[in-house]
């Protein structure tokens, strides 16, 4: 079988696009969250994962291109530019594909044109259908980067940035690509903050993951790409677990199998043992049921020796790109040598089976990392990241 890896990894998030400032601050404790009204119409500021930094500009002309969530997805695009050209020169345009995963794609832009809509009966220049489309960003770097393999999308909710990255395997297995630039980006819009806040699902504090005071998510935004290939390098996707147990369109099934099932998947391909992973990147989202599915899931398949956290209270939940941002953050966690920090109050739920929440671990030795990714529809996933 084909082995991939993971060549090169950019990031951008609400921890910054630094890698040695992500590591610190999953290390330290320290989220960034931002207090703001800006995405719901009612009640009180929401605490959010915001991308601080400026974004770098669209390098097209055409309208249906200029999002926000491109623009995201362009500036982290920047500090892999040369990898990407040396990939071009290498394997050829033709052989290298783009699959990146995304929730809302430009949707944020095309909001504020129907405002416009609303109160002026007409739509301004700047809207186009296209750029709310879920393919837009994959079809956006393929455009800017002149990439003319398969370039496509993946919208499995919260879910869709890893599935990506499964994608991305399955081509390059496949015979069909040489290499594979895959990963997530979603950005913040009112669709997702008011919907997920009519799910009564969004905390007014930082979320709390797996906590008994546990009261709901922090939305984020983020991008994270990934350079896939035959090529050896440090790390390396050697598991990769799916399941699609439909329990409901928007609660996780109670019972965990599905995420068992991704977990135990994950390690068979990995031709690996449970005890062999050294960190787990939970799902940990902070809502009642999805802390209660996974810690159950967890304990089933790794008992409570593993150590594991959930970063999104760092992050907050990226939703489309949260897959792709996670595993990133286990490609630091792996090539950097530590373990990020479980945020939370400390205060067990007594109902939840004990797992191994990390109190953070600087200077130490990881082969195995995997992440937790389950999402709306039980469209689940685990990845496991190899040290080579």
């Amino acid at each position: 079988m084909t082995r991939c890896f993971l060549n090169s990894m950019s990031m951008i998030s609400a921890l910054g696009a630094d890698t040695s400032d992500v590591k610190n601050r999953l290390l330290s404790g320290l989220p960034k969250l931002v207090f703001s009204q800006k995405y719901h119409s009612a009640g009180n500021a929401l605490p959010l994962a915001l991308v601080q930094e400026a974004l770098a500009p669209i390098p097209l002309d055409d309208q249906k291109w200029h999002s926000r969530n491109n623009q995201l997805a362009w500036t982290a695009a920047q500090s892999i530019l040369p990898d990407i050209q040396a990939l071009i020169s290498t394997f050829g345009k033709e052989r290298i594909g783009i699959v990146i995963g995304t929730s809302t794609s430009g949707i944020s832009d095309n909001e504020h044109d129907m405002h416009i809509n609303a109160q002026s009966g007409a739509l301004p220049d700047s809207y186009h259908y296209g750029k709310q489309e879920m393919g837009a960003p994959a079809s956006f770097l393929g455009a800017a980067l002149g990439v003319y393999g398969p370039v496509f999308g993946v919208s499995t909710a919260c879910s869709s940035g890893a599935k990506a990255l499964a994608s991305a395997r399955r081509l390059i297995r496949s015979g069909v690509c040489d290499a594979v630039i895959a990963g997530g980006v979603d950005t913040l819009c009112k669709l997702t903050v008011q919907g997920f806040s009519s799910l009564e699902a969004i905390s007014e504090e930082q979320c709390n993951p797996f906590s008994v005071n546990r009261k709901g998510i922090n939305i984020g935004e983020a991008a994270a790409l990934f350079i896939i290939s035959k090529n050896k390098s440090d790390i390396e996707l050697v598991g990769v677990g799916e399941s699609s147990d439909a329990h409901h369109i928007s609660a996780p099934d109670p019972s965990g199998q599905g995420a068992i099932r991704c977990m135990t998947a994950a390690l068979k391909d990995a031709n690996i043992t449970p005890d062999k992973i050294h960190y787990l990147n939970l799902h940990g989202t902070a809502t009642q049921l999805n802390d209660q599915m996974e810690a159950k899931a967890v304990a089933e398949v790794f008992g409570n020796n593993t150590p594991c956290s959930s970063t999104k209270p760092f992050t907050g939940h990226t939703l489309g790109a949260a897959g792709a941002l996670e595993a990133a953050i286990c490609w630091l966690a792996l090539k950097e040598g530590f373990i990020p920090k479980h945020l939370w109050d400390g205060c067990h739920d007594d109902s939840l089976p004990s797992i191994g929440l990390s109190e953070g671990e600087q200077d130490c030795t990881l082969q195995y990392a995997l992440s937790n990714s389950f999402a709306f529809g039980g469209n689940n996933i685990s990845l496991i990241l190899r040290k080579v």
